[in-house]
């Protein structure tokens, strides 16, 4: 006799969950989850793709302009404690910490005060749980006030160096941009795969462009947070059929919001939790966009390690695409 479900949403996601989970795949003690399908072989693949010597940044400048409305996180602050108008006043002339005269020496420097979360990042796999558990069945209650004593971010550092594959789908659709609560299916990915003649392998990451960064730019509004489109729940099954070992999008959640079930980002339950799989949030696409539909070639090198914050359930990421 099969577990009994409350209603149909519950039932789908404990069904996705037995589907789609990697707890255990890679052993018991494993905290890095998905990457773990991107090994030398891969890495030597995604260097091959490397034929102009173009890197394109997707990453968001961390400063005050950012996506962040306050509240549950902010923008990044930058404090500035030694500038250039304290070494032409005179205010250097004895260099601090005992080091003597300045003798024509001068400096600048600064504190940077932000939510790890705030701007273009990585979730970790300590970010998220569901009934008391993270990724590989460990107990949520190793994640305290000292940070997480297991699955950190800092396992994501020097290993996210891979093959990317962008879709961009309102390229394809001819439209700026998808509409908030816009769900993205594996057959619209599958539909811009088969325009540009694309595959996917074990290990890619998938990187999906919504365009709803570049319509939000400047003038944010509920973008963190609010309806947005993004991958459908339903995706989950095929991203873990095609062993993608990371998904990064131009919107805050990777997911479509509103939700499409009863459940807060099902579909981090689903493959981040159970399926090991790296998301990505808030990465700027729209450059790399430009250039892939310049040149046709959907595919680069991938290079997009975080910070290692000890036990952080996230970071920010200098990410590169380089074509």
């Amino acid at each position: 006799m099969g577990t009994e479900y409350a209603d149909d949403d519950t039932r789908l996601l404990h069904q996705y969950i037995d589907k789609c989970s990697n707890w255990g795949r890679w052993g018991p003690d494993d905290q890095l989850g998905a990457l773990n399908l991107v090994g030398p072989e891969e890495v030597r693949r995604a260097a091959a793709l490397v034929r102009k010597g173009i890197p394109i940044s997707l990453t968001l400048p961390y400063d005050q302009a950012g996506p962040q409305p306050g509240g549950f996180r902010n923008n990044p602050q930058l404090l500035v404690t030694a500038t250039g108008t304290d070494h032409v006043s005179g205010a250097q002339d004895q260099l601090p910490g005992g080091f003597g005269p300045a003798k024509g020496f001068g400096f600048s420097d600064d504190v940077l005060v932000m939510p790890t979360q705030c701007g273009t990042q990585w979730d970790s796999l300590s970010h998220i749980f569901w009934e008391g558990k993270m990724w590989n069945g460990r107990s949520a209650g190793q994640v305290t006030s000292g940070g997480a004593a297991a699955n950190g971010i800092e396992n994501y550092t020097g290993r996210v160096v891979m093959r990317g594959v962008l879709v961009d789908l309102p390229a394809h659709r001819g439209v700026e941009s998808l509409e908030p609560g816009e769900a993205i299916t594996p057959d619209a990915i599958e539909e811009v795969f088969a325009a540009h003649d694309l595959t996917v392998r074990p290990g890619d990451a998938l990187l999906v462009r919504t365009g709803f960064m570049a319509a939000r730019r400047g003038h944010w509004g509920d973008y963190a947070g609010g309806p947005a489109p993004g991958l459908s729940l339903h995706t989950a099954p095929w991203l873990r059929e095609h062993d993608i070992a990371a998904v990064a999008t131009d919107t805050w959640g990777v997911e479509v919001r509103p939700n499409e079930v009863g459940y807060f980002q099902p579909l981090h339950i689903v493959s981040l939790v159970h399926g090991g799989i790296a998301f990505g949030e808030m990465f700027d696409l729209d450059e790399l966009a430009a250039y892939c539909a310049e040149d046709g070639v959907y595919e680069f090198m991938f290079v997009a390690s975080p910070l290692p914050i000890t036990g952080g359930s996230g970071a920010p990421v200098s990410a590169v695409a380089i074509k």
